[in-house]
């Protein structure tokens, strides 16, 4: 009894639909959630055969991306804590036709709702399936803003755009990632990455160093934008 209590607490704290429903659609939730762990790129969802259900970030941070046939990765967006993921549970989400990968980016704990209460409340609650077709509509914005960057924009602009959207995001000039993990968030190859961040230092805007990467002139960087 406990135990559903501590769920209809959490639940209430991140589902913004969970005012508009009936007593006996709480408990299912309720009855339907559970925590989980994951580690630093772990995998957490593996495209459709594998619809677990929608996600609550409660810490860490996800990656969401495309696989090809041969193996290259593209990333879509990332979710952090408080954020909600839905199209992990994509089987209940009829219009949603397209394969994606989620990893933990960063160790994680998250709450996982089972897709067939997911299913069963959209169903009987249009609150419920409202919430889950605007977080999905605005996920789909995230994956064109993603796709109209590598199609149509040159790697220079793309990678200053990722180094100053972290900076923002960590609210820091310092961005502690291997080149590696650059070339998987930004949909390119780590000889790329390297070659431009060699450039970026060369021309005063970054700072390489074995640890990650020093911001020195973001003014230039947006100047590329």
């Amino acid at each position: 009894m406990e135990h559903l209590e501590q769920n209809f607490m959490l639940l209430e704290k991140y589902l913004p639909f969970w005012n508009h429903l009936s007593t006996p659609q709480k408990t299912i939730l309720a009855q339907n959630v559970f925590s989980a762990s994951y580690s630093r790129d772990s995998h957490i969802h593996l495209g459709e055969n594998d619809c677990i259900g929608m996600l609550i970030i409660k810490s860490g941070e996800m990656r969401t991306y495309l696989l090809s046939e041969t193996g290259k990765e593209v990333t879509l967006y990332r979710l952090g804590a408080g954020e909600v993921c839905i199209l992990s549970a994509s089987c209940v989400l009829h219009t949603i036709t397209f394969d994606v990968y989620i990893d933990a980016a960063r160790d994680c704990e998250i709450l996982q709702i089972n897709s067939s209460a997911v299913s069963r409340l959209m169903e009987e609650n249009i609150h419920v399936e409202a919430y889950a077709y605007k977080l999905a509509t605005e996920r789909f914005s995230d994956v064109m803003w993603a796709m109209q960057q590598i199609l149509f924009m040159s790697f220079d602009k793309r990678l200053a755009i990722f180094l100053l959207d972290e900076c923002s995001r960590t609210k820091s000039d310092i961005i502690k990632m291997t080149h590696e993990q650059i070339a998987k968030y930004t949909g390119s190859a780590r000889e790329v990455v390297s070659r431009m961040l060699k450039y970026f230092s060369s021309e005063g805007f970054v700072e390489l160093s074995r640890g990650g990467i020093r911001l020195l002139d973001k003014k230039r960087l947006k100047e590329l934008l």
